[in-house]
């Protein structure tokens, strides 16, 4: 019987998508052990999983103790926010004081900084306890932000760690529509970071969709209001995530209201979504509680598929978060990057893809620095480091002179301090 742990598990839209994605599958007998730590939405979880289950052999177990839901586990699927919605307010509010704009904030600048050092503690206890009582399992890491997170638990030492998203399939999705060319007869390559990837190849037959491309941003003038059109005319490549968060990775645009207004940039935007989440989990508990039917959609996503390739041998080809091992040269090594990956019963090895255009490694140097001393702070307890990250965050850095940063980055510290590391939780002149 495979077995398969949720932790965060909570979050109960995206925890039973994937759910109705592994029901759908043939796995033969699964185990699905439920973990959070807030026991309403525990229970919402499970009752949502016994309803997705319906008749198949599914054995359900919900924990509010780690460990519990770990033990003997074949893969850990981990879906933890950290402080939920009101961490995230603080981490948009405090940063619009001092004229900083955000869209999402969940990778880089402020926000992804911080959302990964609230996160950190709670990865160290998750590492530790994988290691006491389910060393071999696959760790599918699905928690923003992604190249810090997955970075920071191979730097813990977690062996068999990956990290998931869905930005390179639903990007190439939208594309061969734009384009008009049906998705199932493109072939491509994408590789970066996550939420800034680029298409490298986009083809169908040999045919250079680029081009198509081009025609249809030629015939339609609304599409050069789009972040990711922008930054593909002067880049060459396309960006593999949405606008919104293409506009917080690079200092030309939230910095700028004439650029904010040009390109339709929503300000906050995140929060719109923390309120339709929280919309839909309410949903969710009163449709149980009425014994009502759910409509849970396809995800799509990578978790489940990894799940059924490893189990049944079934091989595939996804998108995978790991440590750049020489697979993108120009990138530092060690660091976390974003590349396509088979996966069968041996597990999820990556494919070395090469250099990237010198353009595209150079947005993600430096991106990567920013989560590279973001990590160095956490693991060597300097706070110094959280300071030096932001100030080298090319949007922050773009908006704010660094007495300014540092007193910001102040105050974040002490509006997070109680889910920091004591070693982090000083404000520093």
């Amino acid at each position: 019987m495979t077995k398969i742990a949720f932790i965060g598990a909570g979050s109960v839209v995206f925890t039973q998508g994937l759910l109705s994605d592994l029901f759908g599958l043939d796995l033969g007998p699964l185990q699905i052990a439920l973990h959070d730590i807030d026991p309403e939405r525990l229970d919402t979880a499970a009752a949502a999983a016994s309803y997705l289950a319906q008749d198949r052999p599914v054995e359900i177990t919900a924990h509010l103790e780690r460990r519990a839901a770990l033990e003997n586990a074949d893969f850990v699927i981990n879906i933890v926010q950290v402080g939920m919605s009101e961490a995230t307010k603080i981490d948009f509010e405090l940063p619009a004081r001092y004229g900083i704009r955000q869209t999402i904030g969940d990778t880089l600048g402020v926000g992804g900084v911080f959302r990964a050092l609230r996160t950190f503690p709670v990865l160290r206890g998750l590492a530790q306890d994988i290691a006491d009582v389910c060393p071999d399992a696959w760790l599918l890491n699905y928690t923003n932000p992604m190249v810090m997170n997955v970075w920071y638990l191979k730097a813990l030492g977690v062996k068999n760690v990956v990290g998931l998203c869905h930005s390179v399939y639903w990007t190439m999705q939208g594309l061969s529509e734009l384009v008009g060319v049906p998705y199932e007869e493109v072939t491509y390559q994408a590789a970066g970071v996550n939420h800034q990837s680029w298409v490298l190849r986009f083809e169908r037959a040999g045919e250079n969709l680029y081009d198509r491309l081009d025609e249809a941003i030629a015939a339609d003038p609304e599409l050069l209001r789009r972040v990711r059109v922008d930054m593909y005319r002067r880049l060459g490549f396309y960006p593999t995530e949405t606008s919104e968060h293409s506009s917080e990775y690079v200092p030309w645009y939230l910095g700028h209201a004439s650029e904010v207004d040009r390109l339709r940039l929503p300000i906050g935007a995140y929060l719109e979504i923390v309120a339709e989440n929280l919309a839909s989990y309410e949903q969710t508990r009163s449709a149980l509680k009425a014994g009502e039917p759910l409509e849970v959609d396809p995800t799509m996503e990578y978790a489940p598929q990894i799940i059924h390739s490893m189990v049944t041998g079934t091989p595939r080809t996804i998108y995978a978060n790991v440590p750049n091992t020489g697979l993108i040269p120009n990138l530092q090594s060690g660091a976390t990057v974003e590349v396509p990956s088979l996966v069968d019963a041996s597990g999820v090895q990556p494919t070395a893809v090469g250099e990237l255009p010198p353009q595209c490694a150079a947005l993600n140097r430096s991106y990567l620095n920013v989560a590279e001393l973001t990590v160095h702070a956490a693991i060597n307890h300097d706070p110094r480091a959280i300071r030096q990250a932001v100030m080298v965050d090319p949007a922050t850095a773009g908006t704010l002179p660094v007495e300014q940063i540092w007193a910001l980055c102040n105050d974040l510290v002490v509006a997070h301090n109680n889910y920091l590391d004591p070693s982090l939780r000083a404000a520093l002149k």
